[in-house]
């Protein structure tokens, strides 16, 4: 017998299917083009590349609001260093990413050793770290270096980069996730962070560093994010933290902690993927999408807590 949260993949898998035959059917001359559908990879692949640290932090019981904000600045601070300092690219992204290293740092602290709720430190810092990327690059930086834009925009096989990228991340994780003792690790701290403690894991330093690879990751996808667009602007990212944890939460992350598997967030994220452009298609008002959406994270929530309770 499949587990529960094998039973959740599989059925949302199987929605990602309905989904894409009932638009086939609707759109047959737009959806199941090449055109069409590589975009939707790459529109879901930056949401994809942060879930896939979200869903590490909420297998561990815990989860980040700060993830957009940590986008939008990476992106910043990289066209920051090259257009106002001169930096060789490299150097920029190097510094970007220790940047948002130590965002994931002091998120991680505060909380595992100092005992802050989770969501409001999260949540401060998503503001804190906002109005910073709104410091450094004001209404947007243009213009950005050809050998930073080519990370993003460059092509393999007809499809942009971030795509292979996001691909590339989620092979990467779902090893290490199966495979490695320290990702492990997350699996028991969620399930009994008590009983986790007790059996000689070290529960304060995994989640500090669950939130360090979780910045980083949200780094990597905001470099990703400003070298496709060309432009570092400091409203990217806004509603990004609420669309990775409800792909997160579909992939079967649990919010009790203890649950999830890293495809989970590829899965959950096409979803999501699919159900914008369907309504982009159908010329569905950009207000209705935003209502369509959050009834999608309330059903997602919903539907975890019934799974957790029948499971009990």
């Amino acid at each position: 017998m499949p587990t529960l949260l094998k039973d959740r993949i599989y059925t949302l898998a199987l929605m990602i299917m309905l989904i894409g035959v009932g638009a086939t059917a609707v759109f047959p001359q737009i959806f199941p083009t090449f055109g069409n559908l590589s975009q939707i990879l790459l529109n879901m692949s930056i949401d994809t590349i942060v879930a896939v640290g979200m869903m590490l932090l909420m297998i561990s019981g815990v989860f980040d609001l700060s993830v957009g904000s940590v986008v939008a600045f990476s992106g910043g601070m990289a066209a920051l260093g090259m257009m106002s300092f001169g930096w060789p690219v490299p150097l920029a992204l190097l510094a970007a990413l220790l940047s948002t290293g130590l965002i994931g740092l002091t998120n991680g602290y505060l909380i595992a050793y100092q005992g802050i709720n989770p969501m409001i430190q999260t949540l401060a810092m998503m503001g804190i770290v906002r109005g910073g990327t709104l410091l450094l690059g004001g209404s947007g930086i243009q213009n950005l270096p050809y050998w930073f834009n080519a990370i993003g925009q460059s092509k393999l096989l007809g499809v942009q980069m971030p795509v292979w990228y996001m691909l590339l991340t989620v092979g990467v994780f779902s090893f290490l996730a199966s495979r490695s003792v320290f990702f492990r690790r997350y699996y028991y701290i969620g399930g009994n962070e008590r009983a986790a403690e007790l059996s000689g894991i070290r529960v304060r330093r995994m989640k500090l560093w669950g939130f360090v690879l979780t910045s980083l990751l949200a780094g990597i996808a905001g470099l990703l994010l400003a070298s496709r667009l060309g432009t570092a602007l400091p409203t990217a990212g806004r509603g990004l933290e609420l669309r990775v944890i409800t792909a997160v939460i579909l992939g079967g992350a649990s919010l009790a902690g203890g649950h999830g598997k890293i495809v989970g967030a590829l899965l959950g994220a096409l979803f999501m993927g699919l159900v914008s452009n369907v309504m982009i298609l159908a010329r569905v008002s950009g207000y209705w999408q935003e209502i369509i959406l959050g009834l999608i994270l309330i059903a997602a929530v919903w539907s975890d807590l019934a799974l957790q309770k029948r499971n009990r």
